[in-house]
């Protein structure tokens, strides 16, 4: 592990993170989480069935002691929604490391920024270790990192929509300013948009639309690991400047 994506103290190889909605399966779901190498899936507590024996569940096959299981508050429009799912999801689990999203509205899933603060403090008062899904908005992010989140995880463009980074310029300067792990949570479409991501310098990538909705989710899940990869490879190697004019590979001097 030369180069782990270290979130609240613990450390993971893989900086591909996967959710668990909108699969055909739930086996295709453990199919695509493997193939994406994926160490952490997000988990909707309000839409995912954990505990019905009755009824297929997600634990069957997308494992928690092969995954970390990060519970979300897909479906929250309040930070009192938000903080009392997550209080239920740690007397249910004992999960203590979340993430953190609190809606403007259905249309967009846009971030509501004052109610995401409101419920972000709360939550860390608790003694959770949040880590929040936000506008890419550099200002709102510092103010979340200054409040303790362990992660700022802003949007590449609306969730589920495939439009890849809308704004890089913010993600960059959001990088830029922030000491914890950036992820780009939403927006992916396919694995050059998370290329991009990486490029930008974000520590990490999270997904879920874009490999269950794709035509073969197994390959796409496959595709978007090496996206990644490949992706903090060309950051951390540093790309070529810029020019505005060719600037031949071979020396001028000496021609024949």
């Amino acid at each position: 592990m030369t180069d782990p994506l270290i979130i609240a103290g613990k450390s993971y190889n893989s900086r591909l993170i996967v959710g668990t909605g909108k699969y055909q399966t739930y086996q295709q779901n453990a199919d695509a989480a493997r193939a994406a190498g994926a160490e952490i899936v997000t988990v909707a507590l309000r839409r995912v069935n954990l505990s019905d024996p009755n009824e297929e569940r997600l634990t069957d096959f997308v494992k928690p002691d092969e995954f970390t299981y990060l519970p979300n508050t897909a479906g929250c429009y309040t930070a009192d929604e938000a903080v009392r799912t997550l209080r239920l999801a740690r007397e249910a689990g004992g999960w203590n490391l979340v993430k953190l999203e609190v809606l403007a509205d259905q249309k967009t899933l846009y971030p509501n920024m004052p109610e995401t603060l409101e419920a972000a403090k709360a939550l860390i008062a608790d003694g959770f270790e949040v880590m929040v899904y936000c506008s890419d908005d550099p200002v709102y992010a510092k103010m979340l990192e200054d409040a303790g989140c362990c992660a700022i995880m802003p949007l590449g463009s609306l969730i589920g929509s495939g439009l890849g980074i809308m704004n890089p310029v913010n993600i960059r300067l959001i990088v830029e300013q922030t000491r914890v792990p950036v992820i780009v949570d939403a927006g992916v479409g396919t694995a050059s948009d998370a290329a991009i991501a990486m490029e930008l310098g974000c520590d990490g990538v999270l997904m879920n639309t874009a490999i269950a909705a794709a035509k073969d989710p197994i390959r796409m899940a496959n595709a978007m690991k090496h996206a990644v990869i490949a992706g903090r490879d060309s950051y951390l190697a540093g790309r070529m400047p810029k020019k505005t004019y060719a600037d031949p590979s071979s020396p001028l001097a000496g021609l024949i």
